[in-house]
C-alpha cells in the first residue's frame, strides 16, 4: 500500500507539471511584456550628430556631413564611420533591462552624479542625452537615465565598450588613403633595395629590380594591409625636421608608393616606437602616428619573396595539350573530351592514368628560390610545354646538376631553384609515358 500511495502521488505531481508545461508552451507571446526603448522615436540613420564623452573625462564631438561623419572637436578629422555607426544604431536600439526606481533622488550612489559617460545626440533639430553610471554589483548592468526624468533604470552592461570611447578611438584611424579598386602599381623602397610591382590586366607583374610574375594574393595582402591597417597612436599632430629625425622619419626606414592612375600616396615608416610597434607618416599630412611593426616586416620583404612559386599556371584538369621533349626525342598528347591520345611519334591512345601523373608531378612542382644563373638549363634534361584554358600555352626548361635541381619559364629571366625530389618524380612519371 506504501508503494502505491508514493506511486499515487508522483503521478499527481507529473500530471501537474506537464499540465504546466502545456500551458506554458501555448501561451501566447502577447503575454510576454515587450521591453521598452530607452528613446523610442530614434532611427540611427537620422542621428546627424554625436558628442561623447567618456570616463575620463575626454570630449568628443562628431557631425554628420553629408553621408559621411566628421569629428569637430577636439580636432577636424574624418571620424571612424565604425565607431560612430556602433553608437548611433545602439542609441537607436537601446532597451531597458529593468527600472531601478521610477523617483529617484540620489543619483551618485548610480555613479550618475556625476555620470561615467554621457552620450548627447541630435535628430531633427531635437537634442537628447543619455547619462551612463556605474556597473550594478553583479556586472551584468549599467546604471542609466535621461536627465528629464529622475527614472533610473538597467541597460547591458556590454554597451559600456561601444559608448565609452576617447577622441582617438573616434577619429578615423587609417594610415594611407586610396582607392583600392583603382590601384595599379606599388612600389618599396628600403636603404638596400627597391621593388616596383605595377598591374597587367587582371595579373600582378614586378618590373623591378627583376621582371617576374608577382604572386597575386602576396600583392594584394600588403596593398589589403596598407588599406586596412589602423595608426596605434598619435605620436605628433605635426613634427618639425628635429621631431622627424627623432622618429626616424627623416630618412625613412621603408617608404611604400600606391598609386592609382595619376593620383599617389605615400606611407613612410621609421624607427621602433617600442616593442611591436613603430612610427610612420602619410606623407600627404604632418600628423605623425604609430603602426605595428608586421606592417615594416611585409613591406621589408625581398623581390624573391613576392615572386609566383607555381612554375605553371594550367591544372591537370584543365590542360589539353602536352608536350615533352628529352634530348632529340618529342612526345605530344592531346586531350580529346575526356581521353588522352599521343600525338607524336605514333599516334595511338594514350594512358589517362599516366598522362595526369605527369601533369600533376609537373604542375604541382613550386619554386623554393631563384637563381640569376643556372648554366645547367643551358642543355636542359627535358622541356615541357602545355596547353590548357583554350588556348592558353605554357613552356619550362628542367635540368638537374649534383644535389640541385632548376626550371626556367618561357621568357623568365631567372631560373627557380627546386626539390630534387620533385625533379625526380617528375622525371619518373615521364619514364613510366615510354
Amino acid at each position: 500500500m506504501k508503494g502505491l500511495r508514493s506511486f499515487l502521488i508522483l503521478f499527481v505531481l507529473a500530471a501537474g507539471l506537464g499540465g504546466y508545461l502545456y500551458y506554458d508552451s501555448k501561451r501566447a507571446p502577447s503575454d510576454e511584456k515587450k521591453q521598452e526603448k530607452v528613446f523610442p522615436d530614434i532611427q540611427s540613420d537620422k542621428i546627424d550628430q554625436v558628442a561623447v564623452k567618456s570616463e575620463k573625462g575626454e570630449s568628443t564631438t562628431a557631425a554628420k556631413q553629408g553621408d559621411r561623419w566628421q569629428q569637430t572637436q577636439p580636432a577636424a578629422v574624418p571620424a571612424d564611420e565604425a565607431e560612430i555607426s556602433g553608437i548611433t544604431s545602439n542609441l537607436a536600439s537601446m532597451e531597458i533591462s529593468r527600472v531601478v526606481d521610477e523617483q529617484a533622488s540620489d543619483f551618485k550612489q548610480y555613479g550618475l552624479d556625476p555620470a561615467h559617460i554621457e552620450i548627447r545626440f541630435r535628430q531633427g533639430g531635437k537634442d537628447h542625452t543619455l547619462l551612463v553610471g556605474q556597473k550594478t554589483p553583479t556586472g551584468s548592468d549599467l546604471y542609466a537615465r535621461v536627465p528629464e526624468k529622475p527614472r533610473v533604470f538597467l541597460v547591458p552592461s556590454y554597451l559600456e565598450a561601444t559608448l565609452n570611447k576617447s577622441p582617438f578611438e573616434l577619429r578615423d584611424k587609417s594610415i594611407l588613403r586610396f582607392d583600392r579598386d583603382k590601384v595599379d602599381r606599388l612600389e618599396m623602397v628600403t636603404a638596400d633595395h627597391s621593388i616596383t610591382v605595377g598591374k597587367k590586366g587582371p595579373d600582378w607583374l614586378i618590373t623591378a629590380p627583376i621582371t617576374a610574375r608577382a604572386d597575386f594574393s602576396a600583392i594584394e595582402s600588403i596593398l589589403g594591409r596598407l588599406n586596412s591597417t589602423p595608426m596605434k597612436s598619435i605620436a605628433a599632430d605635426a613634427a618639425d625636421a628635429a621631431k622627424l629625425k627623432e622618429f626616424g622619419l627623416d630618412k625613412p626606414v621603408i617608404t611604400a608608393r600606391v598609386g592609382a592612375g595619376s593620383a599617389q600616396a605615400d606611407l613612410a615608416i621609421g624607427k621602433s616606437a617600442g616593442e611591436g610597434v613603430v612610427y610612420a607618416r602619410d606623407l600627404s599630412r604632418p600628423l605623425v602616428f604609430t603602426v605595428e611593426a608586421a606592417l615594416a616586416d611585409e613591406l621589408k620583404k625581398p623581390a624573391d619573396d613576392l615572386r609566383i612559386k607555381d612554375l605553371f599556371d594550367a591544372r591537370a584538369f584543365n590542360t589539353t595539350r602536352l608536350e615533352i621533349t628529352r634530348g632529340s626525342q618529342v612526345w605530344t598528347f592531346e586531350k580529346d573530351k575526356d581521353a588522352w591520345k599521343q600525338v607524336t611519334p605514333a599516334a595511338k591512345p594514350a594512358d589517362v592514368a599516366k598522362i595526369d601523373a605527369v601533369l600533376a608531378a609537373l604542375t604541382g612542382t613550386r619554386a623554393t628560390g631563384f637563381a640569376d644563373k643556372a648554366p645547367a638549363l643551358d642543355t636542359p634534361d627535358f622541356t615541357a610545354s602545355l596547353k590548357f584554358d583554350e588556348g592558353k600555352q605554357e613552356k619550362a626548361s628542367f635540368a638537374r646538376k649534383g644535389t640541385e635541381a632548376f626550371a626556367r619559364r618561357e621568357g623568365d629571366a631567372s631560373a627557380a631553384k627546386i626539390d630534387v625530389a620533385a625533379f625526380d618524380v617528375i622525371i619518373k612519371a615521364i619514364d613510366a609515358l615510354k
